[in-house]
């Protein structure tokens, strides 16, 4: 277990490394909410999703949806690591052409569909699950939100919906970093508590720290227990992380680190590498 947590969070860290180097060559787009959500992100890729990257229409394979699509950086930087592209492809991020785009699409081996308008992922999530039952298959779909997405009404209603049809192979993430655009959520929209509205609306409710690989792990693993009712992860996260200066800042919700930011960051996530070697080291 012990080997496979050290594992995880290397791969967490190099993907944080990935993000800051495709933004910053691209001069723009998502940092904080790409940053806060790669834990999440990697835990799904490289231990819990069944997937197949030399296939990536493999129709038994666990579905992954980005719902809060703008972050695309750290599922690109992990479809990349997993195999579906090579890594050079990373730095078109943005460009004329490039495959990558601002928010992802179908062109992208591994995507399922596109996304972007916020608030309405849960409810694409959703149908691939009930597919799955009407066409007998074991495959679980799994879907990451935003917590500032989750004030849309859409949200409210699939969330509704997946209860209903009772979507036991439909698990949500909510990567909780309260933040979003226009500021915190508590003060443009509080959420809380939010925990009892999910479970008030029929779903199972785990709550986690986000960055926390163990913890994440046991959420997921607990998810796959449960029966006749859909689970969602309320993963505690903090906006920007693993980058001190872009750490709990709104202002990287949305905007790209320049060349000396980029340098600086990259520093600090090396030394975040070493620290994590050191103690692999003395163990």
């Amino acid at each position: 277990m012990e080997t496979k947590l050290k594992y995880l969070k290397s791969k967490a860290t190099e993907i944080r490394k990935l993000i800051i180097e495709m933004l910053a060559r691209a001069g723009s787009g998502h940092p904080g909410g790409s940053l806060s959500s790669s834990d999440i992100i990697t835990c799904l890729y490289f231990e819990v999703m069944h997937h197949d990257p030399k296939n990536p229409v493999w129709p038994d394979r666990d579905r992954f949806h980005l719902s809060k699509g703008h972050c695309c950086p750290a599922l690109y930087a992990v479809l990349s690591l997993s195999g579906y592209f090579p890594r050079e492809v990373l730095w078109t991020l943005r460009k004329f052409n490039s495959m990558l785009q601002g928010h992802p699409d179908k062109r992208v081996p591994g995507i399922e569909v596109a996304s972007g308008s916020l608030g309405q992922g849960l409810s694409v999530a959703l149908g691939m699950a009930l597919s799955a039952k009407v066409d007998k298959k074991g495959y679980r779909v799994y879907c990451l939100m935003g917590d500032g997405e989750i004030q849309e009404g859409n949200v409210w209603e699939a969330a509704m919906a997946a209860a209903h049809f009772k979507a036991d192979n439909l698990c949500a993430i909510i990567d909780y970093n309260h933040f979003q655009i226009d500021g915190r959520t508590d003060d443009v929209m509080n959420l809380e508590p939010l925990l009892n509205k999910w479970e008030a609306f029929g779903w199972h409710v785990i709550s986690c720290d986000g960055h926390n690989i163990k913890e994440l792990l046991e959420a997921f693993a607990a998810a796959k227990t449960v029966k006749l009712k859909p689970t969602v992860i309320i993963a505690h996260t903090v906006k920007g992380k693993g980058v001190s200066f872009m750490e709990h800042v709104v202002d990287f919700h949305g905007r790209a680190p320049t060349e000396k930011e980029r340098e600086i960051a990259l520093r600090e996530l090396s030394e975040i590498e070493k620290v994590e070697e050191n103690i692999e080291e003395e163990e």
